[in-house]
């Protein structure tokens, strides 16, 4: 044998070693610890996570004392608007053309993955999408605010006078290794019965969004909307936008309920994210026969409270080819339009199955946020 054969045989047999000790450690490794992990990739994904929730409301201060002075978000407005820019947005949302309102944008500069708040003040107060503050009634519910110390953010909160619907839980969580996790939940009455929920995962777990390094507040990361039909609205968010159902199972209350409901109390809870993302999903409830009375108010503006959700698509028109295949209701567009939240970008808006308006779009590339008026 020759001294070339020897060496070619060492080097064969050293990387046959290394591979079977890389596929050995393969088999090996643990389930990841977090249930809510992304399975899948954002490369090539047809949708991605929730940019914008849109509120109408008539009572500026009541936000901007939650958002702002408890929540630490920061304020962008008046926005200004030119007439023809808000009756060009009004027609896309699906109000009358001469509808009058100011523009405020609430966000968080310090977390880049947070949805924004586009706040829709009206001069009078409309129709309440919501009646009551019971987490049962169909309708938009919450949002969903992580943080990484919440017995002090909850002190924070009560000091400034908010009420929540009961007293800060704390439970354990499965996770797929069989060991648990904690997590600690408050959810405080909002404006126009639109809940804050807050939110900490304990044992090293990570946040369900982004947080500030400094203050350790972030989002919003989610909403959560109480539905009659989840199968229904599942399918639409999925099967034709995009979105997976990441979890999907049936929950009891405990016996302390961060919502306010009675011990065992039964409903679908299911979990919808943009694949690859770590944030900004939809968490869908269904209590089944036990849902209460819906308000009888379409969920859309203009009327009071959270009625519309934003996100951005891939390809508008392949999606829009999705949704007149599924005879889904079509708002309005695709159609093109400025504006200083979302810069040039071309846009549609939706009604998902339980009445919800979806705005979708596409921005122009190379496009960055205005800061003039929609035209």
């Amino acid at each position: 044998m020759t001294r070339w054969h020897l060496r070619t045989l060492i080097a064969a047999g050293l990387i046959a070693v290394a591979t079977l000790a890389a596929l050995a450690q393969q088999k090996a490794a643990p389930p990841p610890l977090d249930p809510l992990a992304p399975k899948t990739s954002a490369e090539g994904a047809a949708i991605a996570p929730l940019h914008t929730v849109t509120i109408c409301t008539s009572d500026l201060q009541a936000y901007l004392h939650l958002y702002r002075d408890g929540l630490g978000m920061s304020v962008k407005g008046p926005v200004p608007l030119s007439a023809r820019a808000r009756a060009a947005v009004n027609t896309v949302w699906g109000m009358k053309s001469g509808e009058r309102w100011t523009l405020y944008l609430l966000e968080r500069p310090t977390v880049p993955d947070a949805a924004r708040v586009r706040l829709l003040v009206f001069d009078s107060p409309g129709s309440a999408i919501r009646q009551t503050w019971d987490p049962r009634e169909p309708a938009p519910f919450t949002l969903g605010f992580p943080t990484t110390a919440l017995p002090p953010l909850d002190a924070s909160l009560r000091a400034l006078g908010f009420r929540s619907l009961a007293k800060m839980e704390q439970s354990r969580i499965p996770r797929p290794d069989g060991t648990s996790y904690g997590m600690q939940e408050a959810v405080f009455k909002g404006p126009d019965h639109v809940h804050a929920v807050t939110v900490s995962r304990l044992d090293g777990m990570p946040q369900l969004g982004g947080v500030d390094p400094v203050t350790g507040l972030g989002g919003p990361a989610y909403s959560a909307q109480v539905v009659v039909d989840s199968a229904a609205v599942i399918a639409f968010y999925c099967d034709l936008l995009g979105l997976e159902l990441r979890s999907d199972r049936e929950w009891k209350t405990g016996a302390t309920s961060a919502i306010g409901l009675p011990e065992g109390t039964a409903f679908r809870f299911s979990l919808l994210y943009a694949p690859g993302a770590a944030t900004g999903q939809l968490l869908i409830m269904d209590f089944r026969g036990l849902t209460a009375k819906p308000s009888g108010v379409a969920p859309r503006p203009p009327n009071r409270g959270l009625g519309m959700y934003t996100f951005p698509v891939r390809s508008l028109d392949a999606t829009a080819a999705k949704l007149r295949a599924a005879r889904a209701v079509i708002v309005a567009g695709p159609t093109a339009l400025d504006s200083p939240d979302l810069g040039r970008h071309r846009v549609m808006t939706v009604l998902a199955p339980n009445g919800v308006l979806v705005e979708l779009f596409e921005r122009a590339p190379g496009a960055r946020p205005g800061n003039g008026g929609l035209r």
